[in-house]
């Protein structure tokens, strides 16, 4: 028995030596699945790429917040994430638009600063932009004859204003204080609300002003009128694949055409195509896998 213990011992320790593990699976890529319909497809999107084209498997876990995820990018933890360059920007690395140098787009900035600073970098864009935008219902948008976000200045006064959690946070700079400032708004009332309840409290009456994602089904449905951001508050979010930076590195004996894979999902997009596939999970009903898939195969992406 003394000489199995240590035996077993001896290996367990050869084994943490080594850098091996007997819990994770090294040929798995890791993603955490986002928060709304939008970041799910593509995930889903990725996952069938890859495991149609390399020998890897891509393990989508739970959901993550955008910020918890790239922390966690960041200490080695994930390998990929969906997300925005103007999040990247803003959140991620919290700095502003105004950071950017002249003659450089946002993107690369982004880009450079986080492959330097973080060991993370964005592929290709995917080719739609979901920024935030203003919405009001188009009864709201006649009665106040609302066209953009500077003529909610003089009367916001009279509306209440809701959005999710996360417009409230300090992470970034666009979000809820900077953006009332910069506007001069003075809403009788804001209301965090839960993502899920947000189009429902708008059309109920209980918030008159809201944000929402240009590519949202859910905006669609609802039939808002988007104020025009005249004063360009909001930057860019172009939607592109964040990874390691040592990610192809790690996976090129099994995946050596990794890059390539994940960068087949590149400008296959418009705003309304994303919108159009929002819409058949948010409003439909339909499964992130189910319509990442047939998106895909008719897209000739994928085999099966």
């Amino acid at each position: 028995m003394k000489k199995l213990m240590s035996f077993i011992v001896v290996v367990l320790l050869a084994l943490a030596a080594t850098g091996c593990s007997t819990g994770k699976d090294e040929a798995s890529i890791i993603i955490y699945d986002g928060t709304f319909s939008e970041m799910k497809i593509v995930h889903q999107m990725v996952k069938m790429v890859v495991e149609d084209h390399t020998k890897a498997t891509v393990d989508i876990r739970d959901e993550m917040d955008e910020v918890n995820t790239f922390k966690e990018m960041v200490a080695g933890h994930v390998d990929i994430l969906n997300t925005y360059d103007g999040t990247l920007l803003t959140t991620f690395l919290k700095l502003d638009t105004s950071d950017i140098p002249e003659g450089m787009s946002l993107y690369d900035y982004a880009n450079g600063v986080a492959s330097k600073e973080k060991g993370v970098h964005l592929l290709n864009k995917l080719g739609s932009e979901n920024t935030y935008a203003v919405g009001v219902l188009p009864e709201t948008a006649e009665k106040y004859n609302l066209k953009t976000i500077s003529d909610l200045a003089a009367v916001s006064d009279q509306l209440i204003f809701g959005a999710e959690h996360g417009f409230y946070t300090e992470e970034g700079s666009m979000k809820y204080t900077p953006f009332i400032k910069f506007y001069g708004l003075n809403f009788k009332e804001n209301k965090p609300i839960d993502l899920s309840l947000k189009y429902a409290a708008i059309k109920n009456g209980s918030i008159d002003v809201t944000i929402v994602y240009t590519t949202d089904g859910l905006n669609k449905e609802a039939g808002l009128v988007i104020l025009k951001d005249d004063r360009n508050f909001f930057p860019e979010y172009n939607d592109a694949l964040l990874v390691r930076n040592d990610l192809f590195e790690r996976f090129k004996d099994i995946a050596p055409n990794l890059e390539e894979v994940l960068n087949s999902l590149g400008g296959q997009f418009t705003d309304e195509i994303m919108t159009d596939l929002t819409y058949e999970v948010d409003v439909n009903g339909r499964t992130p896998e189910d319509v990442a898939h047939e998106y895909l195969l008719n897209k000739g992406l994928i085999s099966k």
